[in-house]
């Protein structure tokens, strides 16, 4: 993965225009390239956001990143992180998204030197539970009626978490 740039608004709206992608995420499907183009001006350029680069073509196929402090949805503890990430439709079911959470892992537990992480899936978000699964993330807890401020709704969210000490248990 690498920082987005805005040369990055075609590539970005070709997959978050899609109504599989987002809603499931909790954003909005993107409505044009300059919608693409303000998310990546606010949204994606935040620290620790990385497009997801498919190794063959050098293009976002699409985005993985970090959630610290008040910005994080996870009940988060000193010294942890929120990971929140999704993927093209294309490109669902390879191990793509599965590859890029364990290369953020990495960089997370041995760069960064963070105690946990959290990651959260909606109701219905299956792919995304399975990918925090194969990556070592164990459930926590399930939170209702939670207000889902960009799609205008409310839902239920399941969190997983991954300890540092389990991480590394598994990984060395």
């Amino acid at each position: 993965f690498r920082p987005w740039t805005l040369l990055d608004a075609g590539e970005l709206y070709r997959y978050a225009r899609d109504p599989l992608v987002g809603p499931i995420a909790g954003w909005p499907p993107h409505t044009d390239i300059e919608h693409s183009r303000q998310v990546i001006q606010t949204v994606l350029s935040v620290p620790e956001t990385y497009a997801v680069i498919l190794k063959e073509s050098g293009l976002p196929i699409g985005s993985i990143g970090l959630l610290f402090g008040q910005n994080a949805n996870a009940p988060l503890r000193e010294n942890e992180a929120e990971i929140g990430y999704w993927l093209g439709v294309p490109y669902w079911g390879q191990g793509l998204m599965t590859e890029a959470v364990r290369a953020l892992l990495q960089y997370c537990f041995e760069t960064l030197r963070l105690d946990g992480l959290w990651c959260g899936w909606y109701d219905g978000n299956r792919r995304s539970k399975r990918v925090q699964e194969k990556c070592g993330f164990v459930y926590s807890h399930t939170e209702y009626d939670k207000p889902c401020v960009l799609m205008g709704d409310r839902r239920t969210e399941h969190y997983s978490y991954l300890s540092a000490a389990q991480y590394f248990k598994e990984n060395v």
